[in-house]
């Protein structure tokens, strides 16, 4: 029993060996990238990267460690062919998607994932663009390391396998847990974010130190799990959606302008699982929210916001980089795609803004790390830069901590400045640091209880906010993340369930107690934004703006491989599943219909190819 796990424990540092070798081959490879790093950060590259080759190599102990649970009244001789074989072949996959990233990589400036197979479907092209004498090259160093790393596991443990004596039902009682005690290495954390591939992300500024922590072995892995959601949804030849969807955002007239000022510090809250139907004067529940109700008559309410997507990472992507939710997908968990999109701070980092994210979620949820890493931030404030007495809800930070944070960061902050804000205590389990408000154990009750807390902290800040130096030059927006099916249990593709509210107040506001009813969504609010600054804003191409004098009024959600559209007063809720509307208006005709299906063409090839 002892000789089997200690082979187990071996064989799992065989792996772990095998991926320092291949990231040693990576930044050899590209020296002319890695010379630019201190030792410092080359260490780190290792430090960090050793987390996801803890995890690749925790999938690939799996079998092994069951081969010698089921032999474990065998002697080796039984296991050892089995093993070695497996070992082989892994080692052969392995080092031939690590060669071929050195090159792809210096090429395509990504680690490798599955887009290489898209360019199987036309293979004269892709060889068209090969060096036949690098691919010769690489070929040989494919199979020269290959074989090598196979003789050296063969010599230190694969032929001692042979040798092992029948064991006993120790050894079953032994496996079993070392094989659950795997999750540890695979899930990567102790904390609700499982291993993703912002995990390895530490470099706040340099792409490429990222890039060389990432386990390329993981990263395909991963990708292929995806790879079957990874596909655009055709409803018409290409150039005639193109067509379809260029007509929804045809606008005239200029920009109504909101603002009193030409360059305001900006912050944008967003607040988790906010909805209109908790909002009263957006024909909510009563009570539930006193402090945002009474903000209202402060500034400017949208009452047809629509939520673009069903979740945070949907949210925020969609409000501070104009980018709808993807029906199957988080585009956030794509880290080559979220460099390519425009990034509301980055434009305004150009017009001499300091820009900050703050919010007391774990870095690593939801992929963030490598999100924050794209978005290039002045400054990112995570569950991390709180003390540890204050992270005490499952998900970090409660709000009005973080809000506390904000507060500090906008004071200390020179002007003109961006701040982006996620609020997370309204999120399940709904367990905030306050006396019970709303009566009730149920989950409906908790929720509306949370939503109380977060709205007293949005009041507090707001107050607080008011006193400062920079308030009177300052506008806040206030949406939120993704609508709830509470209160009411509403349908995941009902248009209530998505419903959001949006509140422009601050000093720089022109007009107050207004209600624009005009029909808009998250992925419209950096578009609009830029052009009341008098900014380019056309690289946001999923989005309007609603402030126009004859804005197209168009909302687009998308849930479970579906999505719902909205234009003036008609509305069509679509299953992309059964290729036919689910519910939609009485005056919903053949051209909204159409206009829907080419809205979600266009972003799911948009998603595709990026």
């Amino acid at each position: 029993m002892k000789k089997r796990i200690i082979f187990f424990l071996k064989y799992f540092l065989f792996w772990y060996l095998v991926f320092f070798v291949y990231r040693v081959l990576f930044i050899t490879y590209h020296f002319n990238q890695t010379k630019e790093l201190s030792v410092f950060e080359i260490l780190k590259v290792f430090v960090f990267g050793s987390k996801m080759d803890l995890s690749m190599g925790g999938y690939f102990l799996v079998l092994p460690g069951i081969v010698i649970l089921l032999t474990a009244f065998s002697k080796g001789k039984v296991m050892a062919p089995i093993i070695n074989i497996y070992t082989l072949i892994l080692l052969l996959i392995t080092c031939f998607l690590a060669i071929a990233d050195l090159e792809l990589y210096r090429n395509w400036g990504f680690r490798m994932d599955t887009s290489p197979l898209m360019y199987l479907k036309n293979p004269k092209e892709a060889a068209g663009s090969t060096n036949y004498l690098i691919s010769l090259i690489l070929i040989l160093l494919w199979l020269a390391l290959s074989l090598l790393m196979y003789k050296l596991y063969f010599k230190w443990l694969g032929r001692k396998l042979f040798n092992l004596e029948a064991s006993n039902w120790k050894t079953m009682l032994v496996f079993v847990p070392l094989l659950g005690i795997l999750i540890l290495p695979i899930r990567g954390s102790f904390s609700i974010a499982p291993m993703n591939v912002g995990s390895v992300y530490f470099h706040k500024t340099k792409v490429f130190p990222n890039h060389a922590a990432i386990n390329v072995v993981w990263n395909i892995s991963y990708a292929l799990t995806k790879m079957s959601k990874l596909h655009s949804i055709d409803y018409f030849e290409k150039e005639q959606a193109q067509d379809i969807f260029d007509s929804i955002f045809e606008q005239q007239g200029n920009t109504k302008k909101m603002l009193n000022t030409e360059k305001p510090n900006i912050i944008i809250l967003i607040m988790e699982s906010f909805t209109n139907k908790i909002i009263e004067p957006l024909g909510g529940k009563k009570g539930i929210t006193p402090k945002f109700t009474a903000l209202c008559r402060e500034g400017i309410l949208f009452s047809n916001c629509i939520a673009n997507g069903d979740r945070t990472d949907k949210g925020i992507l969609a409000v501070l980089n104009g980018y709808p939710g993807h029906p199957q997908l988080a585009l956030v968990n794509f880290p080559k795609k979220t460099e390519s999109l425009p990034y509301i701070n980055r434009d305004l980092m150009e017009f001499g803004y300091y820009t900050g994210f703050v919010y007391g979620y774990d870095i690593d949820y939801a992929n963030f790390r490598s999100y924050f890493a794209n978005a290039n931030y002045n400054k990112v404030v995570t569950k991390d830069d709180f003390p540890a007495s204050e992270c005490n809800s499952k998900w970090g930070v409660h709000d009005h901590y973080v809000f506390r944070n904000l507060l500090n960061e906008c004071n200390k902050s020179p002007e003109p400045f961006f701040m982006a804000f996620a609020s997370q205590s309204s999120h399940e389990p709904f367990d905030v640091p306050m006396k019970t408000v709303i009566q009730g154990t149920d989950e409906e009750n908790l929720y509306l209880n949370s939503i109380y807390y977060a709205d007293s902290s949005l009041g507090d800040f707001i107050s607080k906010a008011k006193q400062s130096n920079w308030w009177k030059n300052t506008l806040i927006i206030i949406i939120a993340d993704h609508g709830t099916r509470h209160p009411g249990n509403t349908k995941n593709y009902e248009i209530p369930k998505h419903h959001i509210p949006m509140l422009w107040i601050g000093g720089a506001i022109a007009q107050k107690d207004t209600i624009i009813s005009t029909n808009c969504s998250q992925a419209d609010v950096a578009y609009t934004l830029l052009h009341q600054l008098g900014k380019d804003n056309q690289k946001y191409k999923f989005s309007q703006d609603f402030l126009t004098n004859d804005a197209p009024s168009v909302g687009f959600y998308v849930f479970n491989n579906g999505f719902g559209f909205l234009k003036d007063d008609k509305y069509i809720i679509f299953d992309n599943n059964a290729k036919k509307p689910i519910l939609k208006s009485k005056n919903a005709d053949d051209k909204i219909i159409n206009m829907g299906k080419a809205y979600m063409q266009i972003l799911t090839t948009d998603f595709v190819t990026r």
